[in-house]
């Protein structure tokens, strides 16, 4: 729960214009559905809602105040006037974090970040409460409410940031102010949005311009954009991770998959070693989990701690996720998002299986110009692989 804050507390720094009563929140919701008891409401105005139109709603459901544009006359709610609530937002999050003097680190990367995510907040717990980002709150939105869920308990912050557009990883990292931070890779994954592959490199490498002094940047050695990373990163301390090249500061040996399709390794790093079994599918999570030992590693955990948070990894929801239906036909759920990266990965953990195998894909979104590229590439990676292919959607 957040610490407390009032209205009156945050006048100057946020050059608002308090309305009413003083009132004290425990939590922000942007979402009038949503909204509980003791939270302040952000009165987002957008193409098709505007949130000052729900005040009266929100008053019902708990909320003790309001964040707004305009005032709401005719609602007796407190309010505080702002210029602008969506940069509001973000300035409440950043004020709650610099509250914060415990680790905090964050990932982006075109694919794997939230699996890097879970991964890292796994190994973290082992040694205390950890808050990590919740579902997709990644962006210029999300990232805000992520920070404002960062209470005086939590021993460490985990936090997931993603962009559609460059500058806003700038902005969001501009508010995380993290110690460590991690760029998984850079792939297509909404490549029409951002214009161009080239874009996306740059658009990842933002996440570097927060780092302050002794920051510390966990690049992938083997992504093509590691020695544009590696310049961007300046004068900060760089620690490498690679799937097997052992010139990385951690990679893996002795890859191996278990019955389930769950890989195992040798990690080494910092001069030792130690194995581990994974409990996620996927050979393409040996480098997911090497990122997030890697930056477990510089906020001081051991390779000992390292290996028991990442066996204690769950699979999260539509990522590659395992059922055994009633027949007993095995259905491998990874249909949260996609991009050409993560398609073929999940090729991979589908021909890696016995007896007849059958692979249903839709189409991948925000490719732009590229999607002709991306599916075709996507339908070749496949071939010879799987028994039959059902595609549905335009591009497929």
């Amino acid at each position: 729960m957040l610490k407390p804050m009032s209205l009156s507390q945050l006048t100057a720094a946020l050059d608002a214009q308090q309305i009413g009563a003083d009132a004290t929140f425990t939590g922000v919701s942007i979402d009038s559905r949503s909204v509980g008891t003791g939270q302040l409401f952000v009165a987002l105005a957008g193409p098709r809602f505007d949130g000052h139109d729900y005040l009266a709603d929100v008053k019902a459901k708990g909320a003790v105040a309001a964040l707004v544009e305009r005032e709401v006359a005719d609602v007796d709610l407190p309010q505080l006037l702002v210029k602008d609530c969506r940069l509001a937002l973000g300035q409440l999050g950043a004020l709650n974090r610099a509250g914060f003097d415990k680790p905090v680190v964050a990932i982006t990367g075109s694919s794997g970040k939230t699996t890097v995510k879970e991964m890292l907040a796994s190994i973290l717990r082992t040694r205390g409460l950890v808050h990590a980002t919740r579902g997709n709150l990644n962006n210029d939105l999300g990232a805000p409410l992520t920070l404002l869920e960062i209470a005086p308990e939590h021993s460490a912050a985990v936090i997931e940031l993603g962009a559609s557009r460059i500058g806003e990883i700038r902005y969001t990292v501009g508010l995380t102010k993290p110690q460590v931070v991690i760029i998984n890779n850079a792939g297509t994954a909404h490549v029409g949005e951002f214009g161009g592959p080239e874009k996306i490199v740059e658009a990842k490498g933002e996440i570097l311009e927060g780092l302050g002094e002794g920051g510390i940047a966990v690049l992938n050695l083997d992504d093509k954009a590691f020695a544009t990373w590696k310049a961007r990163a300046g004068s900060h301390q760089v620690i490498t991770f690679a799937r097997s090249n052992e010139r990385a500061d951690f990679y893996a040996t002795r890859i191996g998959r278990d019955a389930r399709g769950c890989p195992s390794f040798t990690l080494h790093g910092a001069g030792e070693t130690v194995d581990v079994q994974l409990n996620v599918l996927g050979e393409h999570n040996v480098s997911n989990a090497l990122a997030a030992a890697a930056a477990a590693h510089a906020v001081g955990l051991s390779l000992s701690g390292i290996a028991a948070g990442l066996a204690a990894v769950q699979p999260v929801k539509g990522r590659t996720v395992a059922q055994i239906a009633a027949n007993g036909v095995r259905v491998i759920d990874d249909s949260y998002n996609a991009n050409p990266t993560s398609m073929c990965a999940a090729i991979d953990i589908l021909a890696g299986f016995s007896g007849r195998t059958v692979l249903v894909l839709g189409d991948i979104g925000e490719l732009g110009q590229w999607a002709e590229e991306g599916h075709r590439q996507v339908g070749d990676y496949a071939r010879g692989k799987v028994d039959a292919l059902y595609a549905v959607g335009s591009n497929m």
